[in-house]
């Protein structure tokens, strides 16, 4: 896995990891707690009581995966900051816009399933019995985190594959201009 050549175990990883964090979020979203009103006959209190608490599981799954897979692939790259400089060129400038791209989408993928998490969690486990509306996670958040999810898997594939290219091409080297004595008639 040097610099240099692209490796394919790479890509199959941050696939991988990348797809596994997919599903977490869509699973996630498929068991939402939703919360019903129950009164209760013998103290004459309603409450609500939501039912499992295994979307927060999930939004954490997703979550840890989709680290995983950039934690991997920056590890790789070496963040693109720490390793042989980028060969000059449309490479290198595809290059840094997939790399910020891949980090804006990640960024907001990992709000989203973070988010989403806790608010299940909140929902679940910490509601009060004297609240009258059983408020639940809006449907949408985990979805949203699974679309930016292989967002941030199709820009990360991408830069990989123009990050890689821009290392392994050769560095521009100015001509060699030992033979020329322009203006140095005198001095040679």
């Amino acid at each position: 896995m040097g610099e240099g050549k692209a490796s394919t175990l790479v890509f199959i990883l941050v696939v991988a990891l990348s797809l596994v964090a997919f599903g977490f979020s869509i699973a996630a979203e498929r068991r939402r707690s939703i919360g019903k009103s129950i009164q209760d006959p013998i103290t004459n209190t309603t409450f609500c009581v939501y039912d499992s608490d295994v979307a927060t599981g999930y939004g954490v799954g997703a979550f840890l995966f989709l680290l995983s897979s950039e934690s991997l692939l920056m590890g790789v790259t070496k963040c693109m900051c720490f390793g042989r400089p980028l060969a000059p060129g449309s490479d290198r400038a595809w290059s840094i816009i997939y790399f910020i791209s891949s980090w804006m989408t990640f960024l907001v993928a990992e709000a989203c399933v973070i988010a989403g998490a806790t608010k299940n969690a909140y929902h679940t486990k910490y509601l009060s019995s004297q609240t009258f509306s059983c408020a639940s996670l809006r449907k949408g958040i985990f979805i949203a985190g699974a679309v930016f999810i292989v967002a941030t898997m199709v820009l990360n594939v991408y830069y990989y594959m123009y990050f890689t290219k821009s290392v392994s091409s050769p560095p521009a080297h100015k001509a060699n201009r030992s033979g020329s004595n322009i203006g140095m008639a005198g001095y040679a």
